[in-house]
């Protein structure tokens, strides 16, 4: 067993990072021991982007090859440095993640700031950024920077869905090593639900056959009843279009499940952030400085509010988008299903009722809307408030 058994399907680029990870372990550096071992070249190098479809594993792959890096014996998923890399607590590996809609220049800054320090444990200082996409250009400009001119002992790993300049600025871009990885197969993401989460069989090929290859997606949709709900109601959309009242009924029970899932994801979280904000601000103190300590309460109030909002609008969007996922894979699957296509379908589960929708329609039909579906999901990413879009969606499916 070893940290590369977390990168499910990708045995290509498994490959890859673990001889990047064995070549780094005999770097030396230009304060090292002259017979410590080579200079750095080909096989390592200090920035990498992971790239690959929804679910493929981008961030981790970059984890697993983060604990290759800083393990002593190349990743044996055992001793304490896989453990905390792992876990996400290692001194010397900063994740950067967000939970709204975009990463700031000032957390970049911040973690960037760190990285430039020697390591303290370890031989590397590795940052992992798991939404290059979704940096500010100021951000993207700190990162820049930061790998034209790194320290010899930082190491860059940066997650996006793709390679193109929506994702990923051209400058980043030739400046990082990329690292391509592919949707898994099914048979793969079953295989680890029953070995891994000691799901049953049947339910973990069903899950995973159902799940576009996104493995977390397999995994709640295993686990979680409501996750299973959610996905039979949304399927149920194409059904529900026969008369105009349905049509604005069938957009508000979508964006009623988004909300739904915003308060079940992010509704104790915030009340418990609330809380523990109220108690180290001093909550209910008396004495001097309680004013001031009032107006820096409310201060830390606003950032936190600001926080759990972009938290919450990006947990919304994140539902809502992956219900027009399972939407456009149903209408894709009518579309294959009427061209006669010999493909696995997007939702097997689903084969008589696919097979009659593209009996009973034209093919035209389903391209216009699967087109509409995806319409949608473009108008969301550009800020149209997500009513206006569903609503704009469903009528176009009911005209066909």
């Amino acid at each position: 067993m070893s940290v590369w058994s977390q990168v499910v399907g990708q045995p290509e680029a498994v490959a890859e990072l673990r001889a990047a990870a064995e070549h780094a372990a005999h770097v030396r550096f230009s304060f090292d021991d002259p017979e410590d071992g080579p200079r750095q070249s080909g096989g390592m190098t200090h920035a990498w982007l992971f790239t690959g479809p929804p679910g493929s594993g981008r961030s981790v792959a970059a984890r697993a090859f983060a604990a290759a890096l800083q393990c002593p014996r190349g990743g044996c998923d055992a001793c304490q440095v896989c453990h905390t890399v792992l876990a996400g607590t290692h001194a010397d590996v900063h994740e950067v993640a967000t939970e709204g809609l975009s990463l700031s220049v000032k957390e970049m800054r911040a973690v960037i700031e760190r990285a430039a320090r020697m390591p303290t444990t370890a031989r590397w200082q590795v940052v992992l950024i798991e939404d290059a996409d979704r940096m500010t250009e100021q951000a993207s400009n700190a990162v820049l920077k930061a790998v034209e001119e790194p320290n010899e002992r930082t190491v860059f790993l940066l997650c996006a869905p793709s390679e193109h300049p929506d994702d990923v600025s051209v400058t980043i871009r030739s400046r990082c090593r990329p690292l391509r990885l592919r949707t898994p197969q099914a048979a793969a993401i079953a295989e680890v639900l029953r070995e891994r989460d000691g799901i049953d069989a049947q339910t973990a090929s069903w899950a995973a056959s159902v799940s576009g290859g996104h493995i977390g997606r397999a995994r709640r949709l295993a686990r979680d009843e409501d996750a299973r709900e959610r996905r039979e109601k949304v399927l149920a959309v194409p059904r529900a279009l026969r008369s105009a009242a349905e049509v604005f009924e069938a957009a508000d029970g979508m964006l009623a499940a988004a909300e739904a899932e915003v308060a079940a994801v992010t509704g104790a979280r915030d009340e418990a952030e609330r809380e523990e904000l109220a108690v180290s601000m001093g909550a209910g103190g008396t004495g001097k400085g309680v004013a001031s300590a009032q107006r820096a309460a409310k201060a830390a109030e606003k950032e936190l509010e600001k926080a759990q909002k972009a938290r919450q609008t990006r947990t919304k969007r994140d539902s809502i988008d992956r219900a027009l996922i399972d939407l456009a894979g149903y209408y894709r699957d009518v579309l294959v299903r009427g061209f006669g296509a010999e493909v696995a379908a997007t939702h097997p589960d689903r084969a008589i009722e696919v097979e009659n929708a593209a009996r009973d329609g034209s093919r035209e039909s389903a391209l216009r809307r699967l087109e509409a579906v995806l319409a949608c999901r473009e108008a969301l990413e550009t800020n149209v408030k997500p009513q206006i879009a569903v609503e704009a969606m469903v009528t176009a499916l009911r005209a066909g």
